[in-house]
């Protein structure tokens, strides 16, 4: 710490004043101007470095457009992947540094209403019933829509449609309005065509709330064209479309919430676009042990080709 001060402002005043004025301090201890230069021109110890080295890497994830959110568990992985040693550096070691450069991740938060709501469920029955996982890709999707303020204070909408088994969005759009021939169809036919050309999508459950836009007769029958199942949760309980409603979150707190206001849809709907190209393929969750979904959904298709060979 006396070194570090004596860097700071030795421009200012000079190496041996400070050392005289801080060897006259009651805990400072003896310290002269040799003594200093002779601790600048000793080589750093390798703890030192290290450290250093790590705060280096720490501040180059940090400063990524999207990385910027992550708390120190996520850092630590994103270090592991990128080529540091597990059994040399901890996560508790990632935190301390992390702490000393003032970093810390984006917490979630509360997510504001969109549901309007529809008269009944249109016949849909709870084919999740709160159960959001799936043993492969399309098996199981989740739907819905979030809103986002514009700078003119007015709203966009955005719709994601959500593969369950790999938390990858399948689909999604942006619009000005929540009407479902703008928005939600759009998302849905993004979530069909990519099921279609991954396995298919005959008898992949399509879960959402009971919003008028997800209960429409145009929704529900592209739905069951696609060869899908409609469900829906019961009226009124978020947590009957958990999963749909963490995507929306997470997009909010990741994207929206840390950027100025976007001014128009069109750049809101840029960003979104470059915001799921990150999460897909680059982003680690928690939920998959810290991969991403494209790397989640690689080793279960080469788990599957294995199998099918052997």
């Amino acid at each position: 710490m006396k070194a570090a001060y004596i860097d700071a402002y030795r421009g200012r005043f000079g190496v041996g004043p400070i050392c005289e004025v801080l060897s006259a301090g009651l805990d400072c201890g003896f310290l002269t101007a040799r003594g200093y230069r002779m601790f600048k021109a000793r080589p750093p110890s390798r703890m030192a470095a290290r450290h250093e080295a790590l705060a280096r890497d720490i501040t180059a994830i940090r400063e990524d457009e999207f990385m910027r959110v992550y708390g120190y568990r996520k850092v630590w992985h994103q270090l592991i992947r990128q080529g540091w040693n597990p059994k040399e550096i901890g996560r508790d070691q990632v935190a301390g540094i992390m702490r000393w450069l003032g970093f810390q991740g984006v917490r979630g938060g509360r997510r504001p209403v969109t549901t309007i709501p529809a008269k009944g469920r249109g016949g849909r029955l709870d084919l999740v019933e709160r159960k959001f996982a799936a043993m492969a890709p399309n098996r199981l999707h989740v739907a819905d829509i979030t809103y986002v303020r514009l700078a003119d204070g007015s709203f966009a909408y955005v719709a994601f449609v959500t593969d369950a088994f790999a938390r990858r969005i399948v689909g999604w759009a942006a619009a000005s309005t929540m009407r479902t021939e703008e928005l939600p169809l759009q998302a849905l036919d993004q979530a069909v065509m990519w099921a279609r050309c991954h396995g298919g999508a005959d008898g992949c459950v399509h879960h959402s709330d009971h919003g008028s836009q997800y209960i429409s007769l145009v929704y529900s029958t592209h739905v069951v064209d696609a060869g899908m199942l409609p469900s829906t949760g019961t009226v009124g309980d978020s947590y009957d479309n958990a999963l749909a409603e963490r995507t929306n979150n997470t997009y909010k707190r990741e994207l929206v919430w840390i950027n100025k206001p976007y001014r128009t849809v069109g750049e809101l709907e840029y960003a979104t676009m470059r915001w799921v190209s990150w999460y897909n393929t680059k982003r680690l969750h928690a939920s998959l042990g810290y991969r991403t979904p494209e790397q989640a959904e690689n080793e279960y298709y080469q788990t599957q080709t294995a199998q099918a060979v052997s």
